[in-house]
């Protein structure tokens, strides 16, 4: 392709963002050289509509279509820089970029060329990034999923992912789709119902979720507040996670998304914790546990 940076130019870079961008220039180069017609003079196929805009027999009407043709190709191609310079501060040092496949990359910017919304592009961005830093991490399907999503949605699932925890993966913590804790943020039953027709989670209203054979002690992680949870036997303990879990790509997106700190959840939740039998306490020094079964149905 010539200059393998092409496609931006951001100054001192890290190695690993250098190559994620001469790894993006080498994928789509040649397959997105249409979107790149305002940056490359030689760009072929299309450019011969953009000749002909010379010639004196161009009608006004072919005139109008080069125009747009020219205008469309220049945001599409802004939109693929946007988000690869947004997705630059995000390599970690021990990023791989060079690992992620050739297909993946294309198939990436195929569907965000046309994210112009900044909100979105950031997403689009920290996929990016997330991608480079551990290749395979984000799956065609998941990237499938994020391109039919709107920005109310993107929305949604960050204000769902206010009530996630950590343990061994994120778990959102929804106990009452009616308490006043959740329909404050617009989570409620119809948005539940949403997000699990679209497929970022699994919305259980009856029995919900519980986790299996835990030990006496689990830590999780609200936000950097480490705490622990006892429940009441010394082995073989069931965690009540609530009526939602994460499918796959709610997994992948979670980390990554626009969740913010809850004032006052965490008092929600030793409420809840108290009827169910358990205690809750501020994390000194982290227990060893295990993390017992996946996530089931029922109680």
């Amino acid at each position: 392709m010539g200059d393998s940076k092409s496609l931006i130019s951001l100054g001192d870079l890290t190695k690993p963002a250098n190559t994620l961008i001469e790894k993006i220039s080498d994928a789509i180069g040649e397959v997105f050289k249409p979107y790149q017609i305002v940056r490359v003079a030689q760009a072929e196929a299309r450019a011969e509509t953009i000749r002909a805009a010379t010639q004196i027999k161009v009608t006004e009407l072919q005139r109008r279509a080069v125009r747009r043709f020219i205008m469309e190709e220049a945001k599409k191609q802004n939109n693929i820089e946007t988000i690869t310079g947004k997705a630059l501060p995000y390599v970690d040092e021990q990023a791989r970029p060079e690992e992620v496949e050739d297909d993946w990359i294309v198939d990436f910017f195929d569907k965000c060329r046309l994210i112009s919304d900044e909100e979105m592009q950031n997403l689009w961005a920290r996929i990016l990034a997330g991608e480079a830093n551990s290749p395979g991490k984000f799956s065609k399907r998941t990237i499938d999923l994020v391109a039919s999503m709107d920005k109310s949605d993107a929305s949604l699932f960050s204000n769902l992912c206010s009530f996630g925890v950590v343990w061994d993966r994120i778990y959102v913590l929804i106990y009452d789709v009616n308490a006043k804790m959740y329909v404050d943020h617009e989570i409620n039953f119809t948005s539940l119902c949403h997000l699990d027709s679209i497929g970022l989670v699994h919305f259980e209203n009856s029995k919900g979720y519980v986790r299996q054979y835990l030990p006496k002690r689990i830590t999780l992680d609200y936000f950097g507040q480490q705490v622990y949870l006892e429940f009441p036997n010394i082995e073989n303990n069931k965690f009540r996670v609530g009526k939602v879990i994460l499918t796959k790509a709610g997994n992948d997106l979670a980390p990554i998304c626009s969740a913010a700190l809850q004032d006052g959840f965490v008092d929600y939740l030793r409420e809840n914790w108290k009827r169910f039998g358990y205690t809750i306490e501020p994390q000194n020094e982290a227990p060893v546990s295990e993390h017992g079964t996946p996530a089931s149905s029922g109680h």
